[in-house]
C-alpha cells in the first residue's frame, strides 16, 4: 500500500455539500456540440455515504443486440416530450430504474454534456442521495445496481495519471471488481474527478 492510499484526509472522507456545489457552479462544463445533431439524453450521477463516499450505478442487462449490453452507465435514459427540462427527465429516468424519488436528492448541479459514438448527447447531473427506502430495478433492462466507491476510482486516476490531460477513449477505463467502466460513463466520472481532485488529493501526490 503506498503513501496515496494510506491518507485518510477528512475532505475524502466527509465532503461537505456548500463545497461541492460551489465547485460545480463555478467550474466551466462541457457543453453540448454545435449544431447538435446528437439525441438528447440524461443521467444522473449520485453521492451518497458522506463519510465515504459512494456512486450509484447500473450494469445494463445481457440483451442480444442492444448497444449497451453489460455496460456500467449511470441512471438516465432519453428525453421525452412531456419533460420540462433535461433535468426533469433526469429524475423521471432515475425514478424510473431506481426508485429513486426527487424528495431523496439533494440537487447539485450539472457536469455538461457529453457525446457517445451512437449519437447521444448525454447531459450529466450531480446530486446527493440521502440512501433511503428500498433500491427496485427491471431486470429487463438493468442487471444490477452498483454501489461504486468514489476512493477506488480516484485511486486508478491517480496510478494512471488522468489528472490534467483527456486520455483517450480506449484508454480512460475504471475497473471495478469484475467490470469496467469506460465510455461516456467513464468521461463524466473523470470530469468529476478533476474537478474534485484538489480535496481529495494533496498536491504532494498531483507530480
Amino acid at each position: 500500500m503506498d503513501q496515496f492510499e494510506q491518507q485518510k484526509c477528512s475532505e475524502f472522507c466527509g465532503f461537505d455539500i456548500n463545497s461541492l456545489k460551489d465547485i460545480i457552479h463555478h467550474n466551466h462544463m462541457p457543453e453540448p456540440p454545435e449544431p447538435n445533431p446528437f439525441r438528447p439524453t440524461c443521467v444522473f450521477l449520485l453521492l451518497f455515504d458522506a463519510e465515504d463516499p459512494h456512486i450509484l450505478a447500473i450494469q445494463k442487462a445481457d440483451n442480444e443486440g442492444y448497444p449497451w449490453r453489460n455496460q456500467v452507465a449511470l441512471p438516465g435514459g432519453h428525453l421525452e416530450k412531456e419533460d420540462a427540462s433535461p433535468l426533469e427527465g433526469a429524475l423521471r429516468e432515475l425514478e424510473e430504474e431506481t426508485q429513486i424519488s426527487r424528495d431523496q436528492v439533494e440537487f447539485i448541479g450539472s457536469l455538461g454534456h457529453y457525446q457517445t459514438i451512437n449519437g447521444r448527447d448525454i447531459e450529466a447531473f450531480i446530486g446527493v442521495w440521502d440512501a433511503s427506502g428500498p433500491l427496485r430495478h427491471d431486470p429487463s433492462e438493468i442487471a444490477r445496481i452498483l454501489n461504486v466507491p468514489l476512493r477506488a476510482l480516484v485511486q486508478t486516476h491517480h496510478e494512471k495519471k488522468f489528472h490534467n490531460r483527456a486520455p483517450s477513449m480506449d484508454e480512460l477505463r475504471y475497473p471495478f471488481k469484475d467490470v469496467v467502466i469506460w465510455g461516456a460513463t467513464a468521461r463524466i466520472l473523470h470530469q468529476l474527478i478533476e474537478l474534485l481532485y484538489p480535496l481529495l488529493v494533496s498536491t504532494e501526490f498531483e507530480n
